[in-house]
């Protein structure tokens, strides 16, 4: 039986965790981890696949010969911009426990704003009972921007809840029970929307889409009184001085943002210091990193069989 090729593994997440992960991964052919010193210099000629996030400059030249790039996340972003990316199938990272986790934060925003968390905040710290009117969650519309699977599931979830929900997307998508609108109708779509949900891959059409611009389009006079930005796909589609801007203008009542141009968020950034403003550190989602090493193993033992790889990256399109 012929020896199989080790998995290259460059992941710039924590490295003892995906230490662990590596113990029970991969039994049948090993793997490489360039996080370990040992692997410093390792011969990566003849490997075939590799588990990559945001890896060296010079790994494509250090394994030439690759035939599968698996990415450690639901983004591929960042590789796709990579110098010397080889013309290989690229497959996102799709896992049960990251889409539930990226619906649970949305959610929770959602229904922050809903019942203005903020404002009982600010009453506790001031030790008053007062009470604050909240509309129901039906009069109020979710606008969804990104309807690939972590788009569908928030949606689906937060319609549970009693939201009012709509979605968009570049290209149009029919999908039952939910109206939707593509880029010739985002003026329609922005009309609609108290709370627009952020979730679209970073493409260059997509950078520096979340603006000044778009914000003043959104519904005003709806039933929060002023529209709300929530955002977890990636930092660079949004301004972020656009946002300050349309918060301390009255353009926008507030935010939710886990993720950031500049991460971690600089300490003096307007944004930390902001009424009405969520910020955490990109953990809305994070990569379970033993469900990613079952995602690949599965994937490789597809490939290997002749079956069709799932979740590939259309490069046209960028994710």
């Amino acid at each position: 039986m012929p020896v199989k090729s080790p998995v290259l593994v460059d992941l710039k997440f924590t490295p003892e965790a995906i230490a662990a992960a590596l113990k029970t991964a991969f039994t049948d052919r090993g793997s490489i981890n360039l996080a370990d010193p040992a692997n410093k210099g390792a011969d990566l000629s003849q490997v075939d696949y590799a588990l990559l996030w945001k890896p060296d400059a010079d790994l494509f030249q250090r394994a030439p010969n690759l035939k599968v790039i698996f990415s450690g996340g639901a983004g591929v972003d960042s590789m796709l911009n990579i110098e010397g990316l080889p013309d290989i199938p690229i497959v996102r990272f799709v896992d049960r426990s990251l889409t539930v986790r990226m619906t649970e934060w949305v959610v929770l925003q959602c229904l922050m704003h809903l019942r203005d968390v903020f404002g009982h905040f600010r009453h506790q710290r001031k030790r008053v009972w007062g009470h604050l009117s909240a509309p129901e969650a039906r009069e109020v519309t979710v606008g969804v921007m990104g309807l690939g699977i972590l788009g569908l599931d928030a949606a689906t979830k937060l319609k549970v809840m009693g939201f009012d929900v709509i979605g968009w997307s570049r290209q149009k998508k029919h999908i039952d029970g939910m109206e939707t609108f593509d880029a010739g109708e985002l003026d329609a779509f922005l009309a609609r929307t108290d709370i627009l949900v952020g979730l679209l891959p970073l493409t260059p059409e997509t950078t520096g889409f979340y603006n000044s611009a778009l914000f003043s389009r959104l519904r005003r006079g709806g039933a929060l009184g002023k529209p709300v930005f929530i955002n977890a796909g990636r930092g660079k589609s949004q301004v972020q001085a656009d946002i300050v801007s349309a918060i301390e203008t009255g353009v926008l009542g507030g935010a939710s943002l886990d993720v950031f141009d500049v991460e971690p968020l600089p300490m003096d950034a307007p944004l930390w210091g902001m009424e009405n403003v969520v910020i955490t550190p990109h953990d809305a989602a994070v990569s379970e990193e033993y469900s990613l090493m079952r995602h690949i193993e599965e994937q490789i033992a597809r490939f290997e069989r002749g079956e069709p790889l799932q979740y590939l990256v259309d490069r046209s399109r960028g994710y």
